[in-house]
Formats: C-alpha cells, sequence, structure tokens
C-alpha cells in the first residue's frame, strides 16, 4: 500500500474519504500590502473576511484554530486571492471567502461565504460545520453550498 493509500484508508474509517486537503482562501491579497490594505479596509468598515475572524485574532493565529488543524487529520491550506494557482482560482472564482475541499483531483465548496459569516469568528462552530460538510461528502451528498 502507498502512503497515498494508507492516508485514504485512514481518511476513510474517520469518515473522510478521499479527501486530499481542504483550502480556506481568505477575501484579501497577501503580503505586506494586501495585509495593510486588508487592515485599513476592516477597520473603516469596507472590507471584511469571515475566514481571518475564525482563523485570527486582531493580532494573531488563534491557538484554537492550530489545535483545530492539527486534530482534523486532513491537511489545511490557507491562502490569500494572489497566492492561488489557476487551478485553484477557477474554483473560487468571485466567492471569497470560501473553504473547499479537494478530492480525487477535483476542487469544490465546502463552506461558502454566507455559511463562514454565519460562524461568527467561531473556531468551534467552524470545526462542527466542516466536520458535517465532511460526513455529507462521504455519505455521497454534495457539500452544501
Amino acid at each position: 500500500m502507498t502512503p497515498r493509500e494508507a492516508r485514504h484508508a485512514e481518511r476513510s474509517r474517520e469518515g473522510h474519504p478521499l479527501v486530499d486537503r481542504i483550502l480556506g482562501v481568505y477575501n484579501a491579497d497577501g503580503g505586506i500590502v494586501g495585509e495593510l490594505r486588508y487592515i485599513i479596509g476592516h477597520a473603516l468598515g469596507t472590507v471584511s473576511c469571515a475566514l481571518c475572524d475564525i482563523t485570527h485574532s486582531p493580532v494573531r493565529r488563534k491557538r484554537e484554530w492550530d489545535a483545530f488543524v492539527a486534530a482534523l487529520g486532513i491537511p489545511v491550506d490557507l491562502r490569500h486571492l494572489n497566492e492561488l494557482d489557476d487551478r485553484e482560482q477557477a474554483a473560487v472564482g468571485s466567492s471569497a471567502p470560501v473553504v473547499l475541499v479537494e478530492h480525487g483531483g477535483v476542487l469544490e465548496p465546502l463552506l461558502d461565504a454566507a455559511q463562514l459569516e454565519a460562524l461568527d469568528g467561531s473556531v468551534s462552530a467552524f470545526e462542527v460545520a466542516v466536520r458535517a460538510a465532511l460526513a455529507d461528502l462521504s455519505r455521497g451528498s454534495a457539500p452544501a453550498p
């Protein structure tokens, strides 16, 4: 059994069949200029990112976020809009922030902007939503849009 097949077998036991990774996409550009633009826009109320609110406190990444990712057992990548490759950009379109799931080489939405907003910055609520969406995926249901 290859390492990839072993990961898939383990995830199947955990209820996450064939999930290669989760990709969270912020509604912001990365880098110094992108970060400053977001901070200023957020302070002025002209820019928001519900995924940013879930993963970060005003000062740093939340410790509970790191604990969630470590316990999930699926790689979680977080990207800014200007860090996406062409395939990721095509999957995101104009829907950032968004959380995508990659399985079988396909990227599809797992949680959309409205669902992220409803979580009100809570890592624990995010965990519940992700686990429920993954359970739907493992049952063959399409992830909630």
